[in-house]
């Protein structure tokens, strides 16, 4: 199989890239597989890793449109026949769902969810979604301007915590603080930027996959044992809740939602549980899904090319993730090839040793 794979940053951000490729390795063996890395920068780490890449390619930044991906992809297939591509990032998801029939005309697969579902989970509409289908969420305030400030922590107190529109929070403790991350996050992810109630609990996430019919085939939870600055887990376990369980089984029903994606929890000292974001993607702790025996980007994989697959009943319960960082040493004649041409073939790379 020919997959292309994004998301191959591996920053204190990271994408879930290079875990789904493992993932996919560990199902279906390396030797099976051609994976495509799709990159949209030089610098991400994913494009020099020839035990997990065959060959990188650089494709157009969500702004440029689907024309623009439409054109790159065409020229990446015409070398590379692919099967499936998996898209990773949040900020993608737009253009590759809307151009999601015209890949399928020329022999690529995709397993993704509708504009409509996109549109209702995002962070600007998540109190209406939480409403219309009885979720419980902390409240929110959208900050289109950093005057907007005063009206959230009027309204909502603090600590407040900052979100931006694709990614990454912070916790402001006062207003000099939640002004800094307003300019940062507007900066980095456009605006609104959302201005959101703190609780205090425990933080949980669910990584799940929905068959587009309304049925989870998979739900693990996770819950958070090392977080960054950033609010990302760093370790976290496998655990069980029922509770949790069904959580993530009313958000596939009510959604039919299609795909990958991972369901925030933040559950406070009475138990009940809040939904903070929902990710309509893969999370970069997805390969922790196949430590626990229900390998999800593996069976998106299955599901996408048609197969029929059974909801799983069981994972392994207390099965960690502890991520770490590692030098990886390319040659510079390797980057400046990707820099300038935006192809790589990764698997012929000489690394340092």
């Amino acid at each position: 199989m020919n997959i292309g794979i994004t998301g191959l940053n591996a920053n204190d951000n990271p994408g879930p890239g290079v875990a789904v490729i493992r993932a996919l390795i560990e199902e279906f063996g390396r030797d099976n597989l051609r994976i495509i890395g799709l990159s949209y920068e030089s610098m991400e780490p994913g494009i020099y890793m020839p035990d997990m890449v065959d060959a990188a390619y650089q494709i157009p930044y969500p702004s440029a449109g689907t024309a623009a991906l439409m054109d790159r992809l065409t020229s990446i297939h015409q070398q590379e026949n692919l099967d499936l591509i998996i898209p990773n990032f949040d900020s993608e998801l737009y253009n590759f769902i809307k151009i999601a029939p015209w890949l399928n005309t020329i022999g690529i697969k995709t397993f993704l969810p509708t504009h409509e579902q996109l549109e209702a989970r995002d962070k600007i509409n998540l109190a209406a979604f939480a409403a219309k289908n009885n979720f419980n969420v902390t409240e929110d305030h959208l900050l289109y301007s950093v005057n907007d400030l005063k009206s959230a922590s009027d309204k909502l107190g603090y600590p407040l915590v900052i979100k931006g529109k694709y990614y990454e929070a912070y916790v402001s403790n006062t207003a000099d603080v939640a002004q800094r991350s307003f300019y940062q996050l507007s900066a980095k992810w456009g605006l609104p930027v959302i201005a959101q109630q703190f609780i205090k609990g425990t933080e949980i996430n669910i990584a799940g996959l929905g068959d587009g019919k309304g049925n989870a085939i998979s739900i693990i939870p996770m819950r958070k044992l090392y977080i960054t600055d950033k609010g990302k887990a760093w370790a976290g376990i496998t655990i069980e809740d029922p509770a949790l369980i069904a959580l993530a089984q009313q958000f596939t029903s009510v959604t039919k939602w299609k795909g990958g994606f991972e369901l925030e929890i933040m559950r406070d000292a009475n138990g009940n549980l809040f939904i903070m974001e929902i990710n309509p993607r893969f999370p970069a702790w997805i390969y922790l899904t196949a430590g626990a025996g229900q390998n999800q980007p593996a069976v998106l994989v299955k599901m996408a090319l048609g197969e029929e697959v059974p909801a799983f009943t069981e994972y392994k319960v207390g099965k960690m993730f502890i991520r770490y960082s590692w030098d990886h040493l390319v040659d510079i004649a390797d980057f400046q090839q990707f820099s300038a041409f935006g192809e790589l073939a990764v698997a012929g790379l000489n690394l340092i040793k």
